[in-house]
């Protein structure tokens, strides 16, 4: 794991600016409404998407010399001179994609406690042979106190080459603004990152005219080509690519499709999120086909259900967000409302079918394993059984008969063997 220098070595590290600091009259634009990825990322949230849709298709120069430029809102082009070795993370979503391009140990912060991230991703990693992240000394961005704080120091202090992360995100916390994304990206090193795809969300009113909304392979397309790593990605798309295939070639008439829940449960109360909404939260269930229970309700950010409300609804299948190596005892969960007089009535409860579901906050890597764990969660006929999983454990250990995509294909790929 690179160290976080605190200034020593190159110190520009031959990063170009973003032209002028300023792309298009406006460096920025980001989105708020985001709390969940900003202290937890352990709530589900559906945002109302006003930004622009548009899939920007993204542009990659090359002058005389090795300097390249990737594009992505909200930063717009960003300008590199050479691969970055010393990458500022915020979200698992990038820190996956950094593991995914053989960038793993640039990384030098998570926006969060490193051992409860670096933990959900050790319970994919343990699957893929050589594929690890050692996230022992990573700078931990937001302070955690109950409030939203990342101190501009820090970003100074780590003096990184890039700020793997979306800036609208930063702009969104107590203490900053504007101003102050423009500081660091004109005093220490620019920013590339896209976080209010995730649910199309609504930007601030002042960028949000700049937004875009991107799904996950398209960011992790454009990362890729920041990190050299185009061959990898091309890879790993191919391998999701023919999981998908396989998966929908092989689905039920939709007539015999379960409907399906996404839920958190906390204290009693139900914290719904619709499956097939907008954003790359959903890119491990939307693309299963599955009946969304919550259509055309007001679930999503903000809502809450009780037992009686849930029973309501009676999905067939209730999948439980954050249920990999990370925040909730799923298993644990699952007798407590068995345990309730109205839970226990529950279909989803009665049939056995209440699982461990995946990280909306997910990168390339955890998105197929995420995808193959739904794909035997909601079609056990189809796919096989989806095992028990224990709390805090790897992902289970598929049978090599039973697995949707090939694991050393997958392993190679981030190792970058052909």
């Amino acid at each position: 794991m690179t160290d976080s220098t605190e200034g020593s070595g190159p110190s520009r590290r031959e990063f170009a600016r973003l032209g002028g600091a300023v792309v298009a009259g406006g460096l920025l634009a980001g989105c708020t409404g985001e709390s969940d990825e900003r202290s937890t990322e352990s709530e589900a949230a559906t945002g109302t998407a006003t930004a622009s849709t548009t899939e920007a298709t993204p542009e990659e120069t090359t002058a005389a010399s090795d300097e390249f430029a990737v594009s992505m809102a909200p930063v717009g082009e960003v300008s590199f001179e050479s691969v970055p070795s010393s990458v500022s993370v915020y979200s698992l979503l990038y820190a996956d994609m950094a593991v995914a391009y053989g960038a793993g140990d640039a990384v030098n912060s998570l926006g969060f406690d490193a051992a409860a991230g670096g933990n959900t991703l050790d319970a994919y990693y343990e699957r893929l042979d050589g594929v690890s992240f050692d996230y022992g000394d990573l700078t931990q961005l937001n302070t955690g106190s109950g409030e939203i704080r990342v101190e501009k120091e820090l970003f100074y202090e780590l003096d990184s080459d890039l700020h793997l992360m979306d800036p609208a995100l930063l702009d969104s916390f107590d203490g900053w603004n504007r101003a102050d994304v423009e500081e660091v990206t004109g005093n220490v090193a620019p920013f590339f990152g896209n976080t209010y795809s995730r649910t199309h969300g609504e930007p601030p009113e002042e960028w949000r005219d700049d937004y875009e909304y991107y799904t996950l392979w398209d960011i992790a397309e454009r990362v890729s080509r920041v990190f050299g790593a185009s061959d990898r990605y091309e890879e790993l798309a191919a391998v999701r690519e023919g999981m998908i295939d396989r998966i929908q070639s092989d689905l039920p008439p939709e007539s015999e499709r379960p409907s399906v829940a996404s839920v958190i449960f906390v204290d009693g109360t139900f914290y719904p999120s619709q499956i097939n909404a907008d954003g790359f939260a959903n890119a491990h269930v939307r693309p299963l086909g599955a009946v969304d229970a919550f259509a055309g309700t007001d679930a999503g950010f903000g809502t809450t259900y009780d037992y009686e409300t849930l029973l309501e609804v009676d999905p067939d299948v209730i999948l439980h967000q954050y249920g990999i190596a990370s925040y909730y005892d799923v298993a644990s969960i699952r007798e407590t409302i068995a345990g309730d007089p109205v839970g226990g009535e529950l279909t989803a409860i009665e049939n056995g079918r209440f699982y461990p579901s995946g990280t909306p906050v997910q990168g390339p890597l955890m998105n197929l394993f995420q995808l193959e764990m739904t794909a035997k969660q909601l079609y056990p006929e189809q796919f096989g059984e989806w095992p028990e999983y224990e709390h805090g454990g790897p992902y289970p250990e598929i049978p090599e008969g039973e697995r949707l995509f090939d694991r050393q294909r997958v392993a190679e790929a981030v190792a970058g063997e052909e």
